[in-house]
């Protein structure tokens, strides 16, 4: 059997569809969507299409879709631009977040910390739920930026953005959402969600790396992240990648043409995975289970280590991970898990397990079998 991919939340590969809608401009479309001539004029409708493209799956504008080069950025450009912004401006400078951001988030605003803003890291509960109530005793009258992730990159947790958001829009205050791992995966609508600011990624919707957006509510004018000259109504500058906006945009557009089959099948095979899991001795699920993504399972397992049953699942032809694809590399157990109150010994024994697109019952299957034979192997 060939390999078996089961790390969707760390990357997508690329729909055969996406490259074929990127092709053109990789070739014959070159032209630089700033020019005035015909090859200029072909790029700039290409990306005003995909703009379009990405509307639609947020129920946006497209005059409030600016494109970035991936969640990062985004993250990066929202919290610095707004913090600065919103503190020139006099209305204050703290900040309220979550102890389990993605670290583009965590650090930023830890950067921010260093640019003396002031940041509030709230706790979650066990399932990795931050509650509306926690947010809103946070709230100071010097609060000028909340930032909240739609779902957690690790365990999948679905927070209540848009409790959180009608409460922070009536007090007046500045809400973003970090959405890449949620963004063409469940329903999101930025009104519905009460938020001025979302960040998403291509290649976490079977886009192409590289490519990102930043959702701006109308009105909403961030201090630039990248000088220079006029591109993305002179917000964010640099020759626009055309052929990455174009396969972001037909990433969007299939993410929401499927998204209600996606979400049913892959719900389907998720809680197939975990009464699997389950059914192994001294296992236990992390996250919610009621508000979790369909495409993932973290676990951990009792008494073995992730980097263990790692490198053997990778010997045996299944790629998982143990947490954020950002985090690779760390000796540190999971930040997230230990926000929600498990010990270093609990945490490091967590295995991410999240499928995708084309992800087969045959490999869901394969992977428990393969698992459950290790287990026991190691545990013997």
């Amino acid at each position: 059997m060939k390999p078996v991919y089961l790390d969707y939340a760390a990357t997508t590969p690329l729909d055969e569809r996406v490259l074929q809608a990127m092709m053109p401009y990789l070739t014959d479309h070159f032209g630089n969507a700033s020019s005035i001539y015909s090859f200029g004029r072909a790029a700039r409708k290409a990306v005003a299409a995909a703009r379009s493209q990405v509307a639609d799956l947020l129920q946006a504008d497209p005059a409030e879709i600016f494109f970035t080069s991936g969640g990062s950025e985004s993250d990066n450009w929202v919290l610095k631009g707004m913090a600065f912004a919103l503190r020139r401006a006099g209305k204050g400078s703290h900040i309220v977040t979550t102890q389990i951001e993605h670290p583009a988030v965590l650090n930023t605003c830890r950067y921010l910390e260093q640019a003396g803003f002031q940041v509030t890291y709230l706790p979650v509960d066990i399932e990795g739920r931050i509650m509306p109530k926690a947010v809103q005793e946070a709230v100071r009258e010097d609060t000028i930026l909340v930032s909240i992730m739609t779902a957690n990159n690790e365990v999948g947790t679905i927070e209540p953005i848009a409790e959180i958001g009608s409460w922070l829009q009536q007090q007046g205050i500045f809400f973003h959402t970090d959405a890449v791992q949620a963004v063409g995966h469940i329903p999101l609508a930025v009104d519905e969600l009460h938020v001025d600011a979302l960040s998403l990624s291509g290649h976490k919707i079977y886009g192409p790396k590289g490519t990102g957006v930043l959702y701006l509510r109308r009105g909403s004018r961030p201090d630039s992240l990248i000088h220079g000259g006029e591109q993305e109504r002179g917000m964010r500058a640099g020759t626009e990648n055309t052929a990455g906006i174009v396969g972001l945009g037909r990433a969007a557009e299939l993410a929401h043409k499927e998204l209600g089959t996606e979400w049913s099948r892959l719900s389907e095979l998720r809680d197939q995975l975990i009464k699997e899991i389950r059914s192994i001795d001294g296992t236990w699920i992390n996250g919610a289970i009621q508000y979790r993504l369909p495409g993932n399972v973290n676990f951990g397992l009792e008494g073995l280590s992730h980097d263990t049953l790692l490198i053997r699942l990778d010997m045996a032809g299944v790629a998982v991970s143990a947490g954020s694809a950002c985090s690779a590399g760390s000796l540190e157990p999971s930040h997230v898990l230990l926000a929600m109150g498990q010990t270093q010994e609990q945490a490091s024994s967590a295995l991410r397990v999240s499928i995708g697109r084309f992800t087969t019952q045959t490999e869901i299957q394969f992977f428990v079998r393969t698992l459950k034979d290790i287990v026991e192997a190691l545990r013997k």
